[in-house]
């Protein structure tokens, strides 16, 4: 008797653990799809914007003729949309939206190289996007520049945001959704990070930009983290829950 007791014993904590272990991945899953949401349309509306660009030039090179060169980085430039337009509709990962924003500086410089060749100008330096809001296209110049309460650091910049820098003005910042409040793209948490990667991870002197606390939001960073524990202590008590009621769902008393 004390065997077949031991028996059902574990035979109900191994259905506890099975439920327990279904319940975590079905809250893993939802929240990597809460977390790709916001960084999908982030990334969808940057294609948007080179697309828009791409119509720009098109009506700008109307009646222009086109040497070698200049064909082929205008194809290289629609070539880069279409593929960012696809990669943007499939993500699934927040990490994999790195791969859409590379296709998008390296489409913008084939634009630059496009209107340089027009122009009959040397090719633009390979310079990296504007960091106060990639979709501003390459960078032509480095400002120093101070955040809210962090340290003073040159940044790449737009022709139009070096100037309001230097004037003591807000530059054009790209901003996003977090909770209620809006904040700048590198202010909003963890999963914009690649994000960023695809624009800038190619430019060593951007490195900055990837270490210490710059997308874990400073002590909101910290919070986050406190807050990530304490959901995942809630998993796993919530799912042992989960699952002793299923298996004593089965059961009349």
């Amino acid at each position: 008797m004390e065997l077949v007791l031991v028996l059902v014993v574990l035979g109900g904590l191994t259905a506890v653990a099975v439920v327990a272990g279904k319940s975590g991945k079905r809250r893993e899953l939802a929240r990597a799809e809460a977390e790709v949401a916001p960084v999908k349309r982030l990334a969808e509306e940057d294609v948007t914007a080179l697309g828009v660009e791409l119509q720009d030039l098109d009506t700008d090179l109307a009646g222009s003729e086109l040497d070698a060169g200049a064909n082929a980085d205008y194809q290289r430039a629609l070539d880069s949309y279409e593929s960012a337009k696809t990669a943007a509709a499939g993500l699934t990962r927040a990490e994999d939206v790195r791969h859409v924003t590379e296709i998008l500086e390296d489409g913008r410089y084939a634009m630059a190289c496009v209107r340089a060749r027009v122009a009959g100008e040397p090719l633009p330096q390979r310079r990296p996007p504007c960091f106060f809001d990639p979709r501003h296209g390459l960078s032509v110049a480095d400002v120093p520049w101070t955040p809210p309460g962090g340290a003073p650091r040159d940044v790449p910049a737009c022709a139009l945001d070096v100037e309001r820098v230097r004037a003591g003005a807000e530059p054009d910042i790209r901003k996003v959704m977090v909770g209620s409040r809006r904040v700048p793209y590198w202010q909003g948490g963890r999963a914009y990070q690649p994000y960023a990667q695809g624009y800038f991870g190619a430019f060593s002197p951007m490195d900055w930009m990837f270490m210490g606390m710059l997308f874990g939001g400073g002590f909101d960073g910290l919070g986050e983290g406190i807050g990530a524990i304490g959901e995942g202590l809630g998993d796993l008590f919530g799912g042992i829950g989960d699952g002793i009621g299923d298996l004593f769902d089965g059961f009349d008393f």
